[in-house]
């Protein structure tokens, strides 16, 4: 089979006359919120918003290249990209418009600015640099050289595997331009565009076994501390922009520490306490402090090896023996703004992309429901976005079938299920409550959406949703029992069947401690077992009720019980205490039976007063 690869040139001329097209259709429909309203110019999306993006979608609708050139050029939006326009999609009948192309055949139009900052133009006039991101990185290559062995048994690593750079490099495909965007607004090395390929091989989803997540590999203690979101529906440690962002924050950051950016990429990986704590004993010890020198870890140790592999295969792959994926130098997605909650699927649906693609875009959602008030934009192909725009207008029903419920008191999840219309499996598993836990008051949990309900999410539960979990335990009972001469944490944990360390907890002592004769301890037990075994240890025991049992209510019960009588057959309790003056009611605890019940024949009753 031979497969067409039309030029980029015509490509874009494709998709500007398809662009147009449904763009006239869209300014039709003045219902459409400002705020979902968006064009194309050339094959960029633009976020068009208020009066830019009326201006833009009348301009469009009339066929007027200028006037759609300048109101583009207007507009400094978040989201906002633009491209010089080529005047055969765009120009109009000379009567209608009064406007001709340029010589070049191309409109006067604003320079195109990134998703990351719009600010910043991109300059897409070197042919070269146009077809191949490649290109481009390479030319910001700033890192002193590392004159390490490991250098070279990286490479031999890469070579020997070019299905995983493939694999690697197709993933790079949608992130990379943006990254290098930010970086050369920075202007910092562009090698450190591909760390990622060493953090996470680009894998948004991956996540390691510290729990450090996204093509970063943000640990979430560091997430916090650069304002990157973790709630119980997204985690920014995945989102490609936000990641991105603090990444580069933070190695800036430590670059400002430390001066040298391979000790700032040393710490990026082990820590900034612990490099300034290794220099420090290089300086103690008179030894250089460069990278080399300082005694690390083996995984830091190689770091920046990877790095420089990587970096030497990008700049020369063919002495490699290996061919990188051409990435074209121009944003692979752009921002679109959402104003109700959608379902993930539904989104995906609308774009026309299939439900892995828009996953691998918006990697920050934890949950099948995208709620607006905590996500107000996705990312979608800029092919996509006015598609779904325009699918998104004429949709009819429900936009999400998820809704996020707050927990209005600890509950059993069987409870919460009854309370929301599901199955407690389910509840369970979508929720991800293990077995023998109770939601805690104040948790969200994900649940259906009645279809009755027009209400979206609040910005404070999708700002800071979490579920919060507790043992569900057997209603427990209060203790303080009386240390004997030789009782221990271990010998108090045993005789009332908990854990030392728990003995230890509630009575703010170490797991060895030893208790002094009489010391009061505290200890909780199940209720049932709690009863019995504080008529046990009677002498010893106040429960929570403030029942005590002094030495002389103890001499007395033991008097009490000192005599026995054997039971009989069919005889019941009130005849087994006939040689007492007290009456059945009387009976000790310890006999455990009711008066007047028929009494088994092998039960011995003390009696109390029995002699």
């Amino acid at each position: 089979m031979i497969a067409f690869h039309p030029s980029p040139a015509l490509r874009r001329s494709f998709r500007t006359f398809i662009t147009l097209a449904s763009l006239a259709a869209l300014s039709a429909c003045s219902s459409l919120p400002n705020e979902w309203q968006s064009s194309l110019v050339g094959n960029k999306p633009v976020a068009a918003t208020s009066k830019t993006g009326a201006n833009l979608l009348g301009a469009a609708a009339a066929g007027n290249a200028e006037a759609l050139a300048i109101e583009a050029n207007r507009s400094n939006e978040p989201g906002l990209i633009t491209r010089p326009l080529p005047v055969d999609a765009l120009k109009a009948d000379k009567s209608s418009t009064g406007q001709q192309g340029d010589e070049e055949g191309r409109t006067a139009v604003g320079k195109p600015t990134d998703p990351f900052r719009p600010e910043l133009s991109l300059n897409l006039d070197d042919a070269e640099a146009n077809k191949d991101l490649w290109a481009r990185l390479r030319k910001g290559f700033a890192l002193p050289e590392l004159n390490s062995e490991l250098v070279a048994d990286h490479e031999r690593w890469y070579s020997t595997r070019p299905d995983y750079v493939q694999r690697m490099t197709e993933r790079a495909n949608r992130y990379l331009f943006h990254v290098v965007e930010e970086i050369e607004r920075r202007q910092m090395p562009t090698e450190l565009a591909l760390l990622p390929f060493i953090e996470s091989a680009f894998n948004p989803q991956a996540m390691s076994s510290a729990r450090a997540s996204g093509i970063w590999q943000f640990m979430p203690a560091t997430g916090k501390d650069f304002e990157l979101t973790q709630n119980l529906f997204r985690d920014d440690r995945r989102d490609v922009l936000a990641s991105t962002r603090a990444a580069l924050d933070y190695l800036q950051r430590l670059h400002r520490l430390f001066g040298d950016w391979h000790l700032a990429l040393a710490a990026y990986n082990w820590g900034e306490g612990n490099v300034q704590r290794a220099i420090k004993r290089n300086e103690k010890a008179g030894l250089p402090t460069d990278y080399l020198s300082l005694n690390m870890p083996d995984e830091t140790r190689h770091y920046l090896p990877k790095l420089h592999a990587v970096r030497n295969i990008v700049a020369r792959p063919d002495s490699f023996g290996l061919s990188l994926m051409p990435i074209e130098n121009h944003p692979y997605f752009v921002s679109v703004p959402i104003q109700r909650d959608m379902d993930v699927a539904v989104a995906a649906r609308l774009a026309q992309i299939p439900l892995q693609d828009f996953q691998a875009l918006n990697p920050s959602m934890n949950k099948p429901v995208i709620l607006a008030a905590g996500t107000p934009q996705v990312l979608l192909p800029y092919d996509n976005a006015s598609q779904f725009i325009h699918n998104l207008h004429r949709h009819r029903g429900p936009l999400a079938t998820w809704t996020a419920w707050v927990v209005p008191k600890t509950m059993r999840p069987a409870e919460a299920a009854r309370q929301v219309g599901m199955s407690e499996t389910e509840l369970r598993s979508l929720n991800k409550i293990p077995a023998r836990m109770l939601v805690k008051s104040g948790s969200t949990l994900l649940v259906p959406r009645p279809h009755q309900r027009e209400q979206d999410v609040s910005e404070s539960v999708a700002d800071n949703a979490m579920m919060s979990l507790a043992p569900d335990l057997p209603p427990m009972r209060r203790l303080t029992v009386k240390a004997g001469k030789r009782d221990t944490v271990a010998s108090i944990a045993k005789r009332y069947k908990v854990t030392p360390a728990q003995v230890a907890g509630w009575n703010k002592v170490g797991t060895s401690a030893k208790f002094k004769r009489a010391q009061a301890i505290v200890v909780y037990v199940p209720v049932k077992a709690g009863k019995g075994r504080a008529m046990a240890a009677s002498r010893h025991t106040s429960d929570d009720d403030g029942n005590k049992a002094s030495k002389r209510g103890g001499k007395q019960q033991r008097k009490a019980v000192a005599s026995s009588d054997k039971a009989g057959k069919g005889r019941t309790t009130a005849a087994a205490s006939g040689k007492s003056r007290q009456a059945a009611a009387k009976l000790t605890a310890r006999a455990k039976v009711r008066a007047q019940a028929p009494s088994r024949q092998s039960n011995k009753l003390r009696v109390a007063g029995a002699p």
